[in-house]
């Protein structure tokens, strides 16, 4: 009996399209996801799964089908291997919930083969084009100057800084606390919470303490003038008079952009001051765990993976370190 109604689910969902099936599995996960995600994954299937796989129905869908899929994704498309694994990954997922359906027994995709991901080696920026692009920037906006040295001194992604509240900085004891972020959707401007879900607390040095008290009398100052007074909520950054609206990620981007090309600093992105951060720390043998927990990683072998070389290198100032310990003492 119970192969009989196996059989009974499969021969009645034989119709259904690989198309008919994501935008099923997309309904049924759309509020366990971020809009943001869901956003990423319609564009994939609008732009490369639908055109070349749509119309297949998903019980004659096979492995060397997808193989030759990718392939193609790759060759005549152009795309990176990074991007046809982000097409694989939502059809391995969509197809998975095929099989809690009945609607296949087995899912395709994991017999599949698509292509591997290259690691990238970490490069990021020096020190002396940090602080270029800073000192530049305080000339034609000061704001952003701010933004930049804020994202240097504490490795935040973008739009954890602009998701940035005055209430979440205690100026006594100099820590930042690390909450929510401002991601863009198709619907506009949303304020989520982290990316690991988990708030944090870090500590920031005088320096940025200080240049962030000036930041704030700056933007007082600015509310003033305009007959208005900044809101308790206030944004950090914010460019309507009561800071009640915040940056906009996108922006950032293009305003770093438009400085890279302005001071003539190449192959740096403004997410590459996240990585000076924590190439900075590991380099000057800050423990891996304390990086990891500024960084906002789920974990600090999140932290290994990423900065694995950096790390190399700190184990090898360690080991130097703890031998003169070891040659002084026996000199002694």
């Amino acid at each position: 009996m119970s192969h009989e109604a196996d059989e009974g689910r499969l021969s009645a969902s034989s119709s259904v399209t690989i198309s008919e099936l994501i935008e099923s599995w997309l309904d049924l996960v759309e509020t366990d996801l971020a809009s943001t995600t869901i956003d990423g994954y319609r564009n994939l299937v609008r732009w490369y799964i639908e055109p070349g796989l749509g119309h297949v129905r998903v019980g004659r869908l096979t492995a060397p089908q997808l193989d030759t899929f990718y392939k193609a994704l790759q060759r005549k498309k152009g795309l990176s291997s990074s991007t046809v694994r982000k097409v694989h990954a939502v059809l391995r997922r969509a197809l998975k919930h095929a099989v809690k359906w009945g609607w296949i027994s087995i899912n395709p995709a994991l017999n599949a083969t698509p292509p591997r991901q290259r690691k990238h080696e970490i490069e990021p920026p020096s020190l002396d084009q940090v602080r270029l692009l800073v000192q530049t920037a305080e000339t034609v906006n000061p704001p952003f100057a701010m933004f930049l040295r804020l994202a240097a001194a504490s490795g935040l992604r973008r739009g954890e800084i602009c998701g940035l509240r005055w209430s979440d900085l205690d100026a006594r004891t100099g820590v930042l606390l690390v909450r929510r972020s401002i991601v863009q959707t198709t619907q506009g401007l949303e304020v989520k919470d982290t990316k690991t879900h988990a708030a944090r607390r870090m500590a920031l040095d005088k320096t940025t303490l200080a240049a962030l008290a000036a930041h704030r009398v700056r933007m007082e100052a600015r509310a003033r003038e305009c007959d208005t007074t900044m809101r308790l909520n206030a944004y950090l950054f914010s460019n309507v008079e009561d800071c009640a609206v915040p940056w906009r990620p996108d922006v950032m981007t293009n305003m770093f952009n438009k400085l890279c090309k302005r001071t003539g600093v190449r192959g740096v992105r403004l997410h590459d001051l996240r990585h000076l951060h924590a190439t900075q720390l590991l380099g000057a043998g800050v423990p891996v765990r304390t990086v990891s927990g500024r960084l906002g990683h789920a974990n600090a072998a999140t932290t290994l993976n990423v900065y694995a070389h950096f790390v190399e290198v700190s184990d090898q100032q360690a080991a130097g370190i703890i031998g003169d310990l070891l040659d002084n003492d026996a000199s002694v």
